[in-house]
């Protein structure tokens, strides 16, 4: 790509500063203070008259003869540098004319205020640290009923997440969501450690995906001559350390699932998967439930969000009902009674995609996930998932057409998913055969059969709880975001024109 003429320029001022033997990308820098301390407290430092050192990025800059401004920002804060010849001296004056907003500067001196009011850092020395080539979009601020509102070429949605690195530095804002999502995952792994759980890695490069119904990345090792998996879940690696004595494990990491992309889909996620022996679904429950509360009133210091749309209270007690209830709530359909050709001819009545080989369970689920599902906006446990479709969780004692699993639903989307875990291997085997019958079927997001795993269950796994938290999706609704690419720096996105 050909460069433009302001490209050419800066190209010109480096070959300046490299004629005058100053190397524009030096090795050392040096810095004695943040900006943001030197900003506190603004008269005790002009008072002691202290020398201090400055490092950050040039945001602006002005000459006036042998006379100069600037601001130079770094991640705490920004300020003011007045910079003349008479302090200076001529060759380093003349690095400073050489200096364009963008620049990366060291900038030595003491605090004042200048005529105009301005505190400002008068400086004795110039440093160039890293001079820049390519002009930085330009930026207007207006303010607007007290608040200041940001106009620039760079306004465009798409682009802001095609170059996120240009859209935090000119959207200071936009630093904030990552600062406050980096701030929640480690107040998740602090709750976690708190009550004993161990934090674990398992493998991402995996001979045989498992553990949800999802279509898996596949990837080829060279030296091995195998197909791998870029893994879909962490579940069934998790439940093989419960077998070897961890009772209680959990990891945060990465997902790949080979899916479409929306609002809150992103083929690449973070998920946080936990498991502890002698629980089941109501301790997971808890578990879940204290972990966003302490979340939203701890970390972020609130517990009334506004996501997609609707005003989501997380106080109080969540309310936990049956998948059959909350259907009957709905529909007026009693679910467990009705045969499964009248659920089926209500299904075709309401033009509802039906997958081949649907039982009734799968039919059930169908019907829940249209009538209900998006209509339930204050956090709610949705329990009594059909076993049909939860090839990982125990049957419900009372009734083998059910599971005991339940999802976290907030504003119509899911946020947790979790069992009571199934350990009966036999029982496990046959589940996951079923599975595999539906992918001869057509079903590309199945389980498969896992042999490793399943053998590992016939060594013996305790009865225990197990979750799965979307941590971009907690991380929208505790920003504020409606959108997923909003919490991911990098979000995938369809190739550029």
């Amino acid at each position: 790509m050909a460069d433009n003429q302001f490209v050419k320029l800066r190209k010109e001022k480096l070959a300046k500063i490299r004629a005058l033997g100053i190397d524009p990308y030096p090795v050392q820098s040096e810095r004695s203070h943040k900006i943001g301390d030197i900003l506190e407290d603004k008269d005790s430092w002009i008072r002691q008259n202290t020398v201090v050192t400055l490092a950050g990025r040039l945001v602006a800059m002005r000459r006036q003869g042998k006379l100069g401004f600037g601001n130079i920002e770094d991640d705490s804060g920004k300020i003011q540098i007045y910079v003349s010849q008479a302090e200076l001296g001529e060759d380093n004056y003349g690095l400073f004319k050489l200096c364009d907003a963008g620049d990366f500067v060291q900038a030595t001196g003491s605090l004042f205020h200048t005529q105009a009011g301005e505190y400002s850092l008068k400086c004795t020395a110039i440093k160039m640290l890293s001079k820049n080539i390519r002009p930085l979009p330009a930026v207007k601020e207006k303010v607007v009923d007290g608040k200041t509102l940001r106009y620039d070429e760079f306004a465009d949605i798409e682009l802001r997440y095609r170059k996120r690195y240009l859209d935090l530095l000119l959207n200071p804002e936009h630093r904030k969501v990552f600062e406050l999502r980096s701030r929640i995952v480690s107040a998740a792994r602090r709750y976690m450690d708190a009550r004993g759980y161990i934090e674990v890695e398992t493998p991402i490069l995996q001979p045989l995906y498992g553990g949800a119904n999802a279509r898996p990345f596949i990837t080829h090792h060279n030296t091995l001559n195998v197909d791998l998996y870029l893994r879909i879940a962490v579940e069934l690696y998790l439940k093989r350390l419960i077998v070897g004595g961890f009772e209680r494990v959990y990891e945060i990491g990465k997902n790949f699932r080979n899916e479409g992309m929306d609002r809150t889909h992103n083929p690449e996620f973070t998920m946080m998967e936990s498991y502890e022996a002698y629980s089941d679904l109501n301790g997971m429950m808890d578990l879940v439930e204290g972990l966003i509360k302490h979340l939203a009133l701890d970390v972020v210091g609130k517990d009334t969000f506004v996501y997609q749309g609707h005003t989501v209270h997380l106080g109080g007690s969540w309310r936990r009902a049956s998948m059959p209830e909350l259907v009957a709530e709905a529909t007026g359909l009693d679910l467990l009674s009705e045969t499964e050709e009248k659920l089926l001819a209500f299904c075709k009545q309401h033009e509802l995609e039906v997958p081949p080989g649907s039982g009734k369970g799968k039919l059930i689920a169908l019907i829940y996930e249209h009538f209900v599902e998006e209509t339930l906006i204050e956090p709610t446990f949705v329990c009594d998932f059909p076993k049909e479709i939860s090839p990982l969780a125990k049957a419900k004692p009372d009734n083998p057409l059910l599971a005991d699993r339940f999802e976290l639903i907030i504003a119509g989307g899911e946020f947790a998913n979790a069992f009571s875990e199934l350990n009966d291997p036999l029982d496990q085997r046959e589940r996951l055969e079923a599975q595999a019958k539906l992918r001869a079927m057509g079903d590309d997001e199945a389980n498969v059969v896992d042999e490793d795993f399943l053998e590992a269950l016939e060594y013996g796994m305790p009865p225990m709880g197990g979750q799965g938290i979307g941590i971009d999706r907690l991380v929208m609704l505790l920003t504020e975001n409606d959108s997923i690419k909003e919490v991911l720096l990098f979000p995938q996105m369809k190739p550029g024109s």
